[in-house]
Parts: C-alpha cells; sequence; structure tokens
C-alpha cells in the first residue's frame, strides 16, 4: 500500500501524518507533496524522514494506491488527473468535487458504502461543519426522519488554517499591549469578536459555507432535508460547536435521543447539565469524535429537539474522516 499526501505542510496535512501513524494504518510506503515553497521540507513518520517533492505534471502518482489531497479546490482541479490516471484514489479534503454527481461525498458513519461508487476515482471529504452535524443527525435519523434543520455554528480560528491561529494569537497579544491590530485573515478583527461571516456571501444572503451545509448534507444523508444555516467564526482555536434544532415526522423524545447518541457510531454523550458537563471546544481539541449535550425539548414544536454538539473540525472535520474513509476502502476491498 503506498499512500501519498498533497499538501503536506498545512495544518490538514500535518494533522493526516498524526491519523494516519496513531491508527496503524496500514502503509508500506509514504510520499509528501507540496507547492514550491514547502518542496524539500522533511517530516517524520515512524521513525523516517519524509522530504516532501514539488507536485508536478508527471509520473509521481503512478504506484499510488490512495492520495490524501488538502492544497485547496484550485490544485485539487488541476491535479485530478495527474493523480489518477494510473489508478490512485483521491480522497479530496477541498471543495472542488463535493456537489459533482459522479463523485461521492462521504461520512463513513453516514453513508460509507458510497465510497464504492467512484467513476472518477474521486471521493470527496464533505465540509467540517457538515461532517459534525450529520454524524449526530445521523442518530436522530435512525428514530424518525428529519424535515428540517436549523443550525448556528461558532466556527474556531484554525477553521481558517495554522496562519489564521498565529493571528488570533498576535490579535490578542496586540490589544493587550495597546498595538494595532493585524487584520489579515478574516473579514474584521476576531479577538475579543464574532463575526457572523465564514466565506463569501451568495445572491441569496447566506454565506458559500452555509449554502455548503444545506446542499452536502441532502447528497450525504440521501434525503429531502432542509438546512438553514448561520456560520459565524469565534475566537477559540480548534473545535468547531453547532447548536442544531431538528424537525422530525414525529416527536422524539429527549430519552429516546439521548439514548441514541450514546449508541451511535462516532458520538460521545455529554450531556449533564446538573453537572454542568456539556461540550466545550476548550476541552475537546484533538479529540475524535463529535460530542453531543444540551439535548432539549423545543418548546415551539412538538416534534423539535435541540441540542449542541462539538469536533474537532482539523480531525473529524477533515483528515480523520479522509482516513476513515480510506481504511472503509481496504476494509472492503
Amino acid at each position: 500500500m503506498k499512500v501519498a499526501i498533497v499538501g503536506a505542510s498545512g495544518a490538514v496535512g500535518q494533522e493526516f501524518l498524526r491519523v494516519l501513524d496513531e491508527r496503524n494504518f496500514p502503509l508500506d510506503e509514504l510520499v509528501l507533496f507540496g507547492s514550491e515553497r514547502s518542496a524539500g521540507t522533511t517530516y517524520a513518520f515512524r521513525g523516517k524522514q519524509i522530504e516532501v517533492k514539488l507536485l508536478q505534471h508527471n509520473d509521481d502518482f503512478k504506484d499510488v494506491d490512495i492520495a490524501f489531497t488538502s492544497a485547496g479546490a484550485g490544485t485539487s482541479k488541476e491535479f485530478e488527473q495527474t493523480i489518477t490516471k494510473y489508478g490512485a484514489v483521491m480522497i479530496d479534503n477541498s471543495s472542488a468535487f463535493r456537489m459533482d454527481n459522479d463523485v461521492p461525498l462521504v461520512v463513513p458513519e453516514v453513508n460509507a458504502a458510497d465510497a464504492k461508487d467512484r467513476p472518477r476515482r474521486i471521493i470527496a471529504n464533505p465540509n467540517c461543519t457538515t461532517i459534525q452535524m450529520v454524524v449526530a443527525l445521523k442518530a436522530i435519523e435512525n428514530l424518525s426522519h428529519i424535515k428540517t434543520v436549523h443550525v448556528s455554528t461558532y466556527q474556531a480560528a484554525s477553521g481558517a488554517g495554522a496562519a489564521a491561529m498565529d493571528e488570533l494569537y498576535e490579535q490578542y497579544r496586540q490589544v493587550l499591549a495597546g498595538e494595532e491590530v493585524t487584520v489579515e485573515k478574516f473579514a474584521y478583527q476576531l479577538a475579543f469578536n464574532l463575526i457572523p461571516q465564514v466565506d463569501v456571501f451568495t445572491d441569496n444572503g447566506y454565506t458559500k459555507e452555509e449554502m455548503k451545509m444545506f446542499n452536502e448534507t441532502r447528497k450525504i444523508m440521501h434525503s429531502d432535508v432542509k438546512v438553514s444555516a448561520t456560520c459565524v467564526r469565534v475566537p477559540a482555536l480548534r473545535s468547531h460547536s453547532e447548536s442544531i434544532w431538528v424537525e422530525t415526522l414525529r416527536p422524539v423524545s429527549v430519552e429516546e435521543a439521548r439514548d441514541a447518541f450514546s449508541k451511535a457510531e462516532g458520538v460521545v454523550l455529554m450531556d449533564n447539565p446538573a453537572e454542568k458537563e456539556y461540550p466545550m471546544p476548550l476541552f475537546l481539541a484533538g479529540k475524535d469524535p463529535v460530542y453531543v449535550g444540551r439535548i432539549r425539548k423545543d418548546l415551539t414544536n412538538e416534534n423539535g429537539l435541540t441540542f449542541w454538539t462539538v469536533s474537532d473540525q482539523i480531525r473529524k472535520g477533515a483528515a480523520l474522516n479522509a482516513v476513515q474513509i480510506a481504511e472503509y476502502l481496504v476494509k472492503s476491498t
């Protein structure tokens, strides 16, 4: 098994290295690719130093079985044929192919079998906020079909990359030192602030991030569910949070929901308000599961249920989900 990582020096690329090692993914050879800026850099993996190769249109992917790509949609589109032409399966972490009809969009806990039908040898990794949400929604969908979802996301700085985390640190330092604040990675200063915009706005007033949650959820769950999202950037470093309200075909009790979440694959129930136990991003960064708490009946709709989720968007929202897809491919061949 020969595995490649494209975009090895980025936040998700680095997480790929950690996840592959931690999960003891069955590979015999690992090759790393990057831009001119990162080519030549070396990274340790299982006791060896691996040098990042320059990504080029050549035969470097000839013997590769699985290629994890996380270098942006433009790069994924440009190098699709180069990566897949000799038979490699491309598990892509960008937005390039997610809504293409001939590319499966996969969250293994929800629709793993979709990964088997990949005519272009590409499997798309969904948006991080969508992954986190559908893992939780699956537990409720198994009880009663979900008609409608309202969700507000509280997205950490790291969702915009490693440099965005550095900028948040620097902004806090600058504010406390009374200096002028540097703003490059976000629309506004994020330190001591919330920004109700993630990605650019579309014609309907929703951002692209919010529309991803609408469209991707329907594709992954093979459902007519309607999702209305508000995505907010918050000054947390890592792990996204989501406040989710669902309307189901029949009333689902809190007890039913809690039991379903406690048994759901990829979910950890953390719901004990009396002891102030609920998921928080500060304490869950670097963890694999989707954590669920604050489960309540909605007060405006007898078929409504409300809950809160937290998950590390670099792990489950990106690298871990992609590696789980690869593990499924290995297991099912």
